[in-house]
């Protein structure tokens, strides 16, 4: 049973739509956070059609829907797919007008290693540690045949104190290694090597 068939019958049933508001009980969350989904077609695939394949999982509002929501998901191994975790109303592409002037922070992790990461980046994104106001955009966690690639994606690549601190932040709740090797890339020269595939993005790689 493929991964997609699994992804489908799993999220049915969840509990939370993108409509369920917070119970009185519910400890809010400073921001709603929607999950969801990319499985890459089968055949030819355009990468500008990447928005087209991106399903919802559900929205979260509170710590209480964020476990309810978590507990049900597949962790992101086997199959290749992209999962996403990004505030409500910022789609997971480069072009979204919230992400076209950011970039984000990649690390490609060797395999085994990456549910644990991507779940304490969750908790420190549902938990606002990264303490930069509304510049944190998402994160998505990329599942491929050699390695996983967790990122974190952010508003203004130019602001180099804030991608600086989002940079030391990670590096904290992570627990990274003093070897860890980070890159930052910006969304506006990725969206250049799509469409100019002659054209390289440009990539900060820092060893923290």
């Amino acid at each position: 049973m493929t991964l997609a068939v699994l992804v489908t019958r799993a999220y049915r049933n969840l509990p939370y739509s993108s409509e369920t508001p917070c119970a009185p009980h519910e400890h809010p969350l400073e921001f709603t956070y929607v999950y969801s989904f990319f499985l890459r077609p089968p055949g030819k695939f355009d990468p500008v059609e990447y928005a087209q394949y991106v399903q919802q999982i559900a929205a979260v509002r509170s710590v209480e829907q964020f476990w309810s929501v978590y507990r049900h998901i597949k962790r992101p191994c086997g199959e290749k797919v992209d999962v996403h975790f990004f505030k409500k109303g910022v789609k997971p592409v480069w072009e979204d007008e919230a992400n076209i002037k950011g970039g984000k922070w990649i690390l490609r992790l060797k395999k085994g290693l990456s549910s644990r990461i991507w779940e304490n980046l969750l908790l420190a994104m549902a938990g606002e540690q990264f303490l930069v106001g509304d510049e944190i955009c998402g994160a998505v966690c990329s599942v491929r045949n050699q390695e996983d690639i967790v990122s974190l994606w952010n508003r203004t690549a130019d602001h180099i104190g804030v991608t600086n601190r989002i940079r030391d932040t990670l590096r904290r709740v992570l627990n990274l290694p003093i070897n860890a090797v980070m890159e930052y890339k910006r969304h506006d020269e990725c969206l250049k090597y799509v469409f100019r595939s002659w054209v390289s993005p440009v990539v900060w790689k820092i060893t923290i």
